[in-house]
C-alpha cells in the first residue's frame, strides 16, 4: 500500500491540516493501493499563499532562465518516463503498452513543444512600426490548475507547462481517482530546482479543495479540464472574483463516413472510439453512415468491436482495459441498457463483462445501429467504449445531425473528395475537426465550442491563455 497522504506546497511535502484519506482503487482489481489525503480550505489557503508570495520574483525571470528550467524538467521526464507510464496504467486502468506510448509520451511532447514555442514568443513587441504603441504580454498570476482523471499527464503538461512558461505561479488539483502521475510530476518539477511556492500541489475532491480554488479571490485563473456539469458549477463559483475561467469540457463528436470514404473508414472509427476505453473527451461517439453503404457498415462496425480485446492493464498488448472507476462503470451500463429501452439495435457488446473477466471495471465494445439523434445514447456523453451509428442520405443532413448537439469539441469526417471535406469541415461546429483520420500537429490549438468550453491549449494559444495583454502608449 502507497503511504501518498503529503501535498507539495512551498517547496516541501507536508501533511494536510486535517487527516481525510482517500483510497486509490486500480480499476482492473477493485483493490485499494493507494491512500492519498484530501485537501480542504485550510491547505488551499496555504498553497495560494506560497504562489503568491513566490509570484513577485518568478514573474521576473527572463525567459531564458524559464527555459533552461524546462529543459531540465524534460530531461527528468524522460529519464522516468517509464515510471510515469506504469503509475498511470495502475491508477486509471491503461493497458501498459498504450499507457507508454501515448499517455506518457503526451507528457514529452507537449513539453517539448511549449519549449519550442516559448523561444520563439515575443513577450513584448510594438504594434506596428507606424505607431508609438507598445505591445506587453505579462503573467496572469496565480493560477489554479484542476486536471481529470482520463489524460493525466497529458492535462498536467498542457495547464503546468505554459503556466510555468509564461511567468505565473500555482495551485495543481488533479482528480482524486488519478492522482499519483500529478505527485510524480511534482517530484519532476521539485528535482528539477524550482523556486519553493512557484508550483504547488493539493490533492481533493471537486466539492471540497476544487470549490475553494475556484472561488477563492486571491487566485487570478481557473484552467479546469472535466464535465459539463462540473465546469459550470466552476464558472459560476468564479464569478464573484471576475478570474479567467479557462474551459476544456465534454464532447459528443460526429464521425462523418461518405459512400466515397476510403477501404477502412469504418474500422478505423470504431478503433477511434474504443480506444482509452472510450474515455476521450473528442471521441467520435456517433458514427454518421450515408444510407448506400449504411448496412455494410454496421456489419464492419459489429466485426471490428468484436475484435477488441479487454484484459487487465498489467498485461502487454494490443487491448484496451477497464474504466475508471465503479461510478462511471454504472453509468456506462445503465446507459447502454437507456439504448437497448429506446428501441436502438445492439449490434455488438452489451452490458455484461466480457467472458474471461471475473473482476474490474471492464465494458465490452459495444455498438449500436438503428440510432436517431434524439435518443439518450446519442445525446448524453457516455465516456465509454459505446458507438451510436446514424443513416444519413445528403451532405446536408450530415451536417446537420452531426451539429444537433449541444457540444463541440471534435468532429470527423470521412472521403476522397478533398474538395467535400473542406467544404463540410468549415461547416462542423467544432474545436477541431479531422478528416480521414489525420492527427493534430502538435502545437496546434485544443478546445471546443458552445458547452465543450472555451479558450484553447497547446502551442502559442496555449501561452496566450496564461498572459494578459497591457498596450503602452508614447513608447517611442
Amino acid at each position: 500500500m502507497l503511504d501518498k497522504k503529503k501535498f507539495y506546497i512551498n517547496g516541501k511535502w507536508i501533511l494536510p491540516f486535517r487527516k481525510n484519506d482517500f483510497e486509490v482503487i486500480n480499476p482492473s482489481t477493485e483493490e485499494v493501493f493507494a491512500i492519498i489525503s484530501l485537501g480542504g480550505k485550510e491547505d488551499v489557503n496555504i498553497a495560494v499563499k506560497a504562489a503568491r508570495d513566490s509570484f513577485e520574483n518568478w514573474k521576473n525571470v527572463k525567459k531564458e532562465e524559464r527555459i533552461i528550467f524546462l529543459e531540465k524538467l524534460l530531461k527528468i521526464y524522460k529519464k522516468r518516463f517509464n515510471e510515469m507510464a506504469e503509475v498511470m496504467s495502475k491508477e486509471m486502468g491503461a493497458p501498459i503498452d498504450y499507457a507508454t506510448a501515448v499517455h506518457a509520451s503526451s507528457g514529452q511532447s507537449h513539453l517539448e513543444d511549449f519549449i519550442l514555442r516559448l523561444k520563439n514568443f515575443k513577450f513584448e513587441e510594438n504594434f506596428d512600426s507606424k505607431s508609438n504603441n507598445h505591445i506587453a504580454h505579462e503573467p496572469i498570476g496565480v493560477c489554479g490548475l484542476i486536471t481529470p482523471w482520463n489524460w493525466p499527464i497529458n492535462q498536467i503538461a498542457l495547464k503546468v507547462i505554459p503556466a510555468l512558461a509564461t511567468g505565473c505561479t500555482m495551485i495543481l488539483k488533479p482528480s482524486e481517482i488519478s492522482p499519483l502521475s500529478a505527485m510524480l510530476f511534482a517530484e519532476m518539477i521539485d528535482e528539477s530546482g524550482y523556486p519553493a511556492g512557484v508550483f504547488n500541489l493539493v490533492n481533493g475532491d471537486g466539492a471540497g479543495a476544487g470549490t475553494e480554488i475556484s472561488g477563492h479571490s486571491d487566485i487570478d485563473m481557473i484552467s479546469f479540464t472535466g464535465s459539463t456539469r462540473a465546469g459550470k458549477l466552476i464558472t459560476k463559483n468564479a464569478a464573484n472574483t471576475i478570474k479567467r475561467v479557462c474551459l476544456e469540457l465534454g464532447g459528443k463528436g460526429g464521425n462523418i463516413v461518405f459512400a466515397d470514404s476510403y477501404p477502412n473508414a469504418v474500422r478505423d472509427g470504431i478503433r477511434n472510439v474504443m480506444s482509452n476505453s472510450g474515455q476521450s473527451c473528442d471521441a467520435p461517439t456517433r458514427m454518421l453512415v450515408e444510407k448506400s453503404i449504411y448496412k455494410r457498415a454496421v456489419k464492419e462496425a459489429a466485426d471490428e468491436a468484436d475484435k477488441i480485446q479487454v484484459d487487465v492493464a498489467s498485461k502487454k498488448g494490443d487491448h484496451i482495459g477497464p474504466v475508471v472507476s465503479k461510478v462511471q462503470y454504472d453509468k456506462i451500463i445503465n446507459l447502454i441498457k437507456s439504448g437497448i429501452a429506446e428501441g436502438a439495435t445492439l449490434a455488438a457488446g452489451g452490458p455484461e463483462l466480457p467472458n474471461n473477466l471475473k473482476k474490474g471495471y471492464f465494458i465490452k465494445p459495444t455498438i449500436f445501429s438503428d440510432v436517431t439523434n434524439d435518443m439518450d445514447i446519442a445525446k448524453k456523453e457516455i465516456f465509454g467504449p459505446v458507438l451510436s451509428i446514424i443513416p444519413f442520405e445528403t451532405e446536408e443532413e450530415a451536417i446537420k445531425i452531426t451539429n444537433d448537439t449541444e457540444y463541440g469539441l471534435g468532429n470527423y469526417l470521412q472521403t476522397e473528395d478533398a474538395e467535400k471535406a473542406k467544404r463540410v469541415a468549415k461547416k462542423l461546429r467544432s474545436g477541431i475537426v479531422y478528416i480521414n483520420g489525420n492527427g493534430a500537429d502538435p502545437g496546434t490549438p485544443f478546445g471546443g465550442y458552445r458547452q465543450s468550453g472555451n479558450g484553447r491549449e497547446g502551442g502559442v494559444w496555449g501561452l496566450e491563455e496564461y498572459l494578459e495583454v497591457k498596450t503602452i502608449t508614447g513608447w517611442k
